[in-house]
């Protein structure tokens, strides 16, 4: 545990602690009356309520429209399902302004919806809650599926020779097994709508405002940074007691599951209902996954010649001090080492908490590590730049200071992947190894990595995912002679003109193809792995 405690009191409780200062502290003085006043603001309330429960109904429409893609993705075989996998992924790692614009040119003003037949979404909450979905689909797919495929299928085939109907089976068998990955799943999503920023801002127009979007008006617009610390202070206390009910929940329904070879658990679909359901998961990819990146890359495309994709080779003095194309390069050199950080210290974590003799330290440090995820990035990204200001910490001239930020968010996520699975191994193997002779080193290396690597391996792929796609915090921190490429996709939509939104549209092509390549090779190397090869 020491790692991973070091690593979060130095890069999240203490920047974030030194920007809560900063607003609540003047001329000495700490200034706790500001809580009455913003919490009794009419408006400031209707933040808070509209954050809630758009939430909310984002995480209950991911789970409706995703659960059976994960279903389909861990238990059929059929052609060009390793490609499906990286590109249900995709969306995930697209900068948030760029998700909200791809939906705006569908379900916007002049949009796909309104040539064809008139109807308009956008500053309506439908398009944000669509646009969450296609956003946080492959959470779903990834995280309860990458369990759902090591899952004995023998145990619900048992209940059914034993009398249960389909529904029944799943019900009383399956459904308890997958409920910490669902759990997980939900927690995840959950806190990526509660901290919506992007998406709000271009689709819900003035109407529609997240407490991440409030906190951004009050530091960068309004100046009011006691207010912007009330609200940064709220969004913790709401996300630490969702956290805390969150790890109750999960070990009140821990159990040792029987886990397979995900290859034995894989067939292809039999009968007229599983071909249904393949081809409605399909359609329900293609039209909510497909389209909207069709668009970018339509639109990427308008120019004569390649002009846009031509153009990112040309340095733009002012926007970049660099060719926009360098950020390709960068953004893989900053998600590489923010992968490598998040895996150590997310698998220290994990193993810690796998512990069932912990304690209740050991235990609450479960819930904490997912606050990067429910916590203001605009919050942590101007702590980094106020408290990394000083030696030995003084990081701000440093390539380091941007994966580190980026760690922040892949940790939880190699926490979650690899924390359901670890779990699940039998501690009688463990015990058994150690009677026989084996050093607790060996015992993790000849169990539990064995069982494990799998997950690591999707750990490894969300984590760069993640890290690839970051925008909240790496917008203050980024270098202009390092702009990586979710900064220089923003920058570019900034500015007007149609040269810069369609350098921008090409950018977000090639990160989303960037990605895809990157989650494809993932897929191949996990495929050699169950075979043998590595």
């Amino acid at each position: 545990m020491a790692l991973p405690v070091a690593f979060f009191a130095v890069f999240f409780a203490y920047p974030v602690a030194a920007i809560v200062r900063r607003g609540l502290r003047v001329d000495g003085a700490w200034q706790f009356g500001r809580f009455a006043d913003v919490l009794g603001d009419q408006g400031i309330r209707h933040v808070l309520w509209f954050t809630t429960w758009q939430a909310l109904a984002s995480t209950a429409l991911t789970l409706l429209i995703a659960l059976p893609g994960a279903y389909v993705l861990a238990r059929f075989d059929f052609p060009g399902r390793q490609v499906l996998r990286a590109v249900v992924t995709v969306p995930f790692v697209l900068p948030t302004v760029v998700v909200g614009t791809a939906f705006l040119a569908l379900l916007g003003h002049g949009g796909l919806l309104d040539q064809l037949w008139g109807v308009r979404l956008d500053t309506t909450v439908w398009a944000i809650l669509l646009a969450h979905v296609f956003f946080n689909y492959a959470v779903v797919v990834r995280t309860v599926g990458g369990l759902w495929a090591q899952l004995d299928p023998r145990q619900e085939e048992a209940a059914r020779m034993l009398g249960a109907s389909p529904l029944t089976a799943w019900r009383k068998v399956t459904l308890p097994a997958l409920a910490p990955a669902v759990a997980a799943a939900a927690l995840m999503v959950f806190l990526f709508t509660f901290t919506s920023f992007g998406i709000v801002q271009i689709l819900g127009g003035p109407a529609f405002s997240t407490l991440e979007v409030e906190i951004y008006r009050q530091t960068s617009e309004i100046f009011d940074l006691s207010t912007a610390a009330v609200l940064t202070l709220v969004q913790f206390a709401a996300v630490g007691a969702i956290l805390a009910v969150h790890a109750w929940t999960v070990r009140r329904r821990e159990s040792a599951l029987k886990l397979v070879d995900a290859a034995l658990t894989a067939r292809r679909p039999r009968g007229a209902g599983q071909w249904a359901l393949l081809a409605g998961v399909l359609a329900t990819i293609a039209l909510l996954l497909l389209l909207p990146l069709a668009v970018l890359v339509q639109r990427s495309l308008t120019a004569p010649g390649f002009g846009y994709y031509r153009a990112l080779t040309d340095p733009d003095g002012g926007v970049f001090l660099v060719a926009p194309i360098t950020a390709i390069g960068t953004s893989l050199s900053y998600a590489a080492a923010a992968t490598a950080i998040a895996l150590v210290i997310g698998s220290l974590a994990a193993a810690a908490l796998t512990r069932r003799d912990a304690g209740r330290l050991v235990r609450g440090f479960d819930a904490l590590l997912m606050l990067p995820l429910g916590v203001s990035a605009v919050t942590v990204g101007f702590g980094f730049l106020i408290a990394l200001d000083k030696p030995p910490l003084d990081l701000r001239q440093s390539w380091i200071l941007v994966p580190l930020a980026q760690a922040l968010v892949g940790v939880p996520f190699v926490v979650r992947t690899m924390l359901p699975v670890l779990r699940a191994v039998d501690v009688r193997l463990r015990e058994a190894a150690a009677v026989l002779g084996a050093s607790p080193w060996r015992v993790w290396r000849e169990v539990d990595l064995p069982m494990v690597r799998r997950a690591l391996l999707v750990a490894a792929g969300f984590a760069f995912a993640v890290s690839l796609g970051e925008f909240g915090a790496t917008v203050f921190i980024a270098r202009p002679d390092n702009p990586t490429l979710p900064v220089a996709v923003a920058r570019l939509l900034s500015r007007p003109g149609d040269l810069n939104y369609g350098q921008a549209m090409a950018l977000s092509t090639i990160l989303m193809v960037v990605c895809a390549v990157a989650l494809l090779l993932l897929e191949r190397l996990r495929t050699a792995d169950r075979s043998g090869e590595f």
